[in-house]
């Protein structure tokens, strides 16, 4: 094989970022994902990387301030020229006309990576993501919901899905043709021609094969110039399908082990009601979760006696759990809306609390001993890396689909090596933050 990267990735929220690195190693690719696009003198500090991420937060953004962050993405990925770009989203799809545009992402890609068709897969089986004649599925506890009758995203609070079908939603999004390859088109085996297919292709999954077959269908496409994806994590489990089976790709033995561990901090920042799950099941099995006032998380002063008494009980406790709230209907969250409004919070309430926690975060973290920190949420998990200093991280061990325990890169000493686990609020199941807990416990010596 020669040294051409395989893949590079965008995701357009940190936890989906780390989704997608996970995917990869799970395959044995040596998957290094970053907070910015790197450089050649930083990529040269790391042998035998095959696939590359940039964790990004275009999900809660507006078209203009997806194009600030996605241009050096591009020009970067660009310049790499890996086999394949992969603009990662949310499996849910998560997006509008004016906040994390897919259909934008895609536009402003044709200014880089212009020729050619680009393939769209959101399903991902191993997640319990689905798609059929265009319209998606997603399991949750257990069954299966139609998207835009399902419990969480059709009332997500800044994305609400309306409509199943992928193709449609993204219609509203970009005036690129968004076409279909079916269940039905793979049964017939379908040929595969670029030329022939519209600008964006929406392809189906239910089943592993179909995934096999999509990892086929465009690994067999390639060309000198890197090919443009779209979709979840799908696209890497599909690649990794068939990077398994080809003697040309090497996989690697990946020897990250983690740490035994005593303590261990939790901040989340979702309102999911997985996450409130996740919090019941920690508190029956040992943890500390403790609601943070929102009359602190208002103001901008940094609640030193409060934070301070945080770490009497990390070291009383072992297992803390700072959370705002416990799912979309507890009454703290409107609580806190009409409190932020009353006392002139300006901006995004939601980027003012994910600020607020990461700098407490580190405050915490700055007077412990703590190697090991869980962030849920995805908006919380990109504010909490930048106030660590978090350039770069690695899949230590897979905890949960979508939920792996990272290694941190840092510029700051404390934080360089850190152990870390970034999860969206709909991830890691419902004993997610024990297991995270007890990861490495069995290597004690």
């Amino acid at each position: 094989m020669d040294n051409r990267l395989l893949l590079t990735f965008y995701g357009d929220d940190f936890t989906g970022s780390t989704d997608a690195m996970e995917a990869l190693h799970q395959y044995g690719l040596r998957t290094l994902l970053f907070m910015t696009p790197p450089d050649k003198a930083l990529l040269d500090q790391f042998e035998g990387v095959q696939c590359i991420g940039v964790a990004g937060t275009s999900r809660a953004k507006d078209p203009e301030g997806m194009k600030g962050e996605l241009t050096p993405v591009y020009e970067a990925f660009q310049k790499m020229n890996p086999y394949f770009v992969h603009y990662k989203l949310c499996s849910t799809f998560d997006s509008s006309p004016t906040t994390g545009s897919i259909g934008y992402a895609a536009d402003l890609a044709r200014n880089y990576f212009k020729d050619g068709i680009y393939p769209l897969l959101v399903a991902a089986p191993a997640l319990g993501r689905y798609t059929a004649f265009g319209n998606h599925f997603a399991k949750f506890h257990g069954e299966t919901y139609r998207l835009d009758q399902h419990p969480v995203m059709s009332r997500h609070p800044v994305t609400p899905m309306d409509e199943a079908d992928l193709s449609i939603h993204l219609s509203k999004q970009t005036d690129q043709q968004v076409g279909k390859y079916s269940v039905a088109d793979m049964a017939e085996e379908k040929p595969f021609d670029i030329k022939e297919m519209n600008a964006i292709t929406l392809f189906d999954a239910l089943e592993q094969k179909h995934m096999e077959t999509f990892g086929k269908m465009v690994w067999n496409s390639r060309h000198d110039d890197a090919t443009f994806l779209i979709g979840s994590s799908g696209v890497e489990y599909a690649l990794g399908e068939t990077w398994k089976d080809n003697d040309s790709v090497n996989q690697n033995s990946l020897g990250l082990k983690p740490n035994a561990i005593d303590e261990m901090l939790v901040v989340s920042g979702s309102v999911s009601d997985v996450t409130k799950r996740q919090l019941e099941e920690a508190e029956s099995n040992g943890f500390h979760t403790e609601r943070v006032p929102y009359e602190l998380l208002a103001s901008d002063d940094m609640p030193t006696d409060y934070l301070d008494g945080i770490i009497k009980l990390i070291r009383n406790e072992k297992k803390v759990v700072l959370y705002t709230a416990r799912g979309a209907d507890d009454p703290v969250v409107e609580e806190t809306r009409a409190y932020f409004t009353e006392n002139n919070v300006t901006g995004s309430h939601g980027n003012h609390i994910g600020q607020q926690l990461g700098r407490w975060t580190k405050y915490i973290m700055d007077h412990t001993d703590i190697h090991r920190l869980v962030v849920s949420g995805g908006d919380t998990s990109g504010f909490v890396t930048s106030q660590l200093g978090i350039y770069g991280m690695e899949v230590i061990e897979s905890i949960a689909p979508g939920a792996p325990l990272c290694l941190a890169y840092s510029d700051q000493e404390r934080y360089n090596h850190l152990e870390i686990a970034l999860k969206s609020g709909q991830l890691g199941g419902e004993a997610f933050y024990g297991k995270v807990f007890e990861a490495g416990r069995n290597t004690r010596v």
